[in-house]
């Protein structure tokens, strides 16, 4: 029997996954919110079988335990940092476009030296405060996984995983206390979902949700700031970071491919519009809209020019370059007439879908080796409308 899919309207409150107004009009209604409460609906399991069932997440489990280190100690804190000068130069190889004559016809037009100095430095604290608060979410959702997955080795590998994402929390934290002057509030897609992935009492889209799309972006977008970035404290940072996300991207891709094998095509299709979902909104999530308030200037003025960059829309393309093929793995894709397969055509995101995924790639991230690079992986690099 077919399944019939929900509409765009009804997964992510719009037709037009590219209506700017739509996007937009997702604020925080609360900047000052300090404490953020969210039900979460799931029951805690416990399980008396304690054999060894799986063997990958044991071998996991094992890395886990002898990659730790300590953020404390293992990072030079006291690395002096000119965040003007950093930002410049990284703002220089990102070739972003951002210049005067692109916002011909808005207030930026008129911007000097001076003022895209300051938004680029507020641009990379809103940036890295946005893994801040996705690492907290991270925390929360293996705290979860502990607690619902019915599985012992999975179980033991999710515990390992909380440190870690604690560890995290703690560096991105410390990084911009102590180096970028402060942190800016979560933004409204990402939280709603957070939100979302908490609020599920199914503990398979805990892992879907946090474990392979969350992670899945947050290591691709980990691995561009490693490779452009110059500052040693914030490349090393991000390298101890990367060599601990792979290994959450692979627990959810190795714990789920068994799971989702053997779910029916209405059991699927929930998965499919949950990883559709999560994909819109953590692509709106990254225009950047409160960083453009904070400096005098409507969204609505400058995000469509910000759009019709293809340098930009290069780089949000390849932030879906581990999420397609873990989806593929796990046979997201194609299950249910291709559902899945259209919505990231529709995304321009489709040619990812034969890059390496993460349950054999995450090897490569252990840190007695070379970071990977982003842009290679024996595959031709993604083109702007193509």
């Amino acid at each position: 029997m077919s399944v019939t899919h929900s509409s765009h309207e009804d997964i992510i409150g719009r037709d037009d996954i590219n209506d700017v107004e739509a996007i937009l009009s997702v604020v925080n209604t609360d900047v000052d919110e300090v404490e953020h409460v969210v039900k979460d609906n799931a029951d805690a399991i416990f399980t008396w079988d304690y054999s060894l069932a799986r063997p990958q997440l044991r071998k996991l489990y094992e890395k886990a335990k002898v990659g730790q280190w300590n953020a404390t100690t293992d990072l030079d804190w006291d690395t002096e940092i000119d965040v003007e000068k950093v930002v410049s130069a990284d703002r220089a190889a990102e070739s972003a476009g951002f210049t005067a004559d692109h916002y011909q016809g808005t207030v930026v037009e008129k911007w000097g030296d001076k003022e895209w100095l300051e938004f680029g430095i507020d641009q990379r604290r809103w940036t890295l405060s946005q893994f801040l608060h996705g690492e907290q979410g991270a925390l929360l959702c293996t705290a979860k996984i502990v607690e619902t997955v019915p599985w012992y080795d999975a179980k033991l590998y999710a515990a390992t995983q909380t440190i870690d994402e604690a560890r995290h929390v703690e560096v991105f934290h410390r990084y911009l206390d102590e180096k970028m002057g402060g942190t800016f509030q979560v933004n409204a897609h990402l939280r709603m979902l957070l939100d979302d992935i908490i609020e599920d009492s199914r503990w398979d889209m805990t892992y879907l949700g946090m474990q392979v799309m969350v992670e899945g972006l947050a290591l691709a977008a980990f691995g561009f700031m490693h490779q452009m970035t110059e500052e040693p404290l914030l490349k090393k940072m991000l390298r101890y970071v990367m060599s601990d996300e792979a290994r959450h991207v692979a627990f959810g891709v190795l714990s789920l491919k068994e799971v989702y094998d053997g779910m029916s095509d209405a059991e699927m299709k929930d998965r499919q519009e949950f990883a559709f979902e999560a994909a819109i909104r953590m692509r709106d999530r990254f225009l950047s809209q409160e960083v453009w308030e904070r400096h005098g200037v409507n969204p609505r003025d400058v995000v469509p020019l910000v759009l019709k960059d293809p340098t930009r829309d290069v780089f949000q393309m390849m932030l879906f370059s581990k999420i397609v093929p873990n989806c593929k793995k796990l046979g997201l894709l194609d299950r249910n007439d291709q559902w899945l397969r259209r919505r990231f055509e529709e995304m321009n995101v489709i040619q990812f879908e034969d890059w390496e995924d993460t349950g054999s790639e995450y090897i490569k991230f252990e840190l007695d080796a070379d970071a990977p690079d982003p842009m290679s992986q024996g595959a031709e690099a993604p083109v702007a409308g193509a």
